[in-house]
């Protein structure tokens, strides 16, 4: 899930990006808390508000905002897409070497990100904020998160104590290399793990929200569920689909073996015919399943070196180069002569 960002030149230390979903009531009073929070820093910054198709008052607020501030910067959408379409958006327009995202309904305290940097100074690459006196309902919110929070660590091995805080700090290198789905955004420290990043986790502060109402529910926890699977996939499985495709394809092999074997038995054995035991019919299901789920894995493979090789692409990235001032030879054999230079 390649991503290119920000076609701007980068020319600014910070980019905060905030989407935000009828939040009209929220806009100005963040701003006037942000902004004196991010000029105490001291650093070059810009804040990237996305409004996500809201329905009030918020586009005519963040306008009213950004025409007395030039560092204030508006994304309007034509329709709701959701929050990681929305942060997706900001992370292609920003500018900043250091990337923030915060939630625009007040809960996020914006003084806590000169923490966040201060320790993304000590040498990590995402620094992760932590709402350890999270001030929400327990039942709709708390408990839903905490569940997820345990299920993500588990299957990704990557363990934070709160993956739903908006609030985090990245080095701009870390959002290089993939795009953001579904409801991804809160996975983006996994994957920047598995690709070696330095990862910390500090508490920010919590504020209950004042105006508005949540947008999530109960129903997130599936759907992040199913996006952690299509993450770990991705990140792990995107250059070597055959490995998953064929472990399926030979565990059905094998159930089939073992359901063959079992019906051999009982007819040998204890002399009950093949067609009394829905046996054989497992026999034959699972050899063609498995045989299936191996001729994906090959067609897979196939279509990962067609996207890599025709899009130019790599399957690795590079931290840093050394010594590669001097440009490498060039084999003249490959070199294509220029027509408009030929007499």
């Amino acid at each position: 899930m390649p991503t290119s960002l920000s076609p701007f030149s980068h020319t600014l230390d910070l980019s905060v990006l905030i989407p935000v979903y009828n939040e009209a009531d929220n806009i100005q009073p963040l701003c006037e808390a942000l902004l004196p929070a991010l000029k105490a820093i001291g650093r070059s910054f810009e804040v990237i508000f996305i409004n996500d198709g809201s329905t009030d008052a918020t586009e005519a607020r963040l306008m009213a905002v950004a025409a007395g501030e030039r560092r204030v910067r508006v994304i309007n959408f034509r329709r709701n897409v959701g929050q990681t379409a929305a942060m997706m958006a900001g992370i292609d327009h920003a500018r900043g070497d250091v990337i923030v995202p915060m939630d625009g309904d007040l809960q996020n305290d914006p003084a806590d990100i000169h923490t966040l940097i201060t320790k993304l100074d000590e040498g990590y690459d995402v620094v992760s904020g932590w709402r350890r006196d999270r001030q929400d309902g327990f039942t709709k919110r708390v408990l839903p998160s905490m569940i997820a929070n345990k299920l993500i660590s588990v299957i990704s091995g990557v363990h934070l104590n709160d993956y739903g805080c908006t609030l985090k700090a990245y080095r701009r290198e870390m959002l290089q290399g993939f795009r953001l789905y579904g409801e991804m955004h809160r996975f983006v420290p996994i994957y920047a793990r598995w690709q070696g990043a330095r990862l910390a986790e500090i508490p920010v502060t919590h504020h209950p929200r004042r105006f508005g109402t949540s947008k999530y529910g109960l129903e997130r926890i599936a759907k992040v569920v199913l996006d952690l699977v299509v993450v770990k996939f991705l990140t792990q499985y995107e250059t070597k689909p055959i490995y998953i495709f064929g472990l399926a394809g030979l565990m059905f092999m094998g159930l089939s073996f073992l359901a063959g074997a079992y019906a051999l038995y009982l007819k040998l054995v204890e002399g009950v015919s093949f067609i009394m035991t829905p046996l054989p019919l497992m026999v034959t299901m699972g050899i063609i399943t498995g045989v299936m789920c191996i001729l994906m894995g090959l067609l897979a493979e196939l279509l990962v070196r067609v996207y890599f090789e025709s899009q130019g692409k790599s399957h690795y990235t590079v931290r840093s180069l050394v010594n590669f001032d001097v440009p490498a030879p060039v084999d003249p054999g490959r070199v294509k002569p220029n027509p408009d230079l030929v007499a």
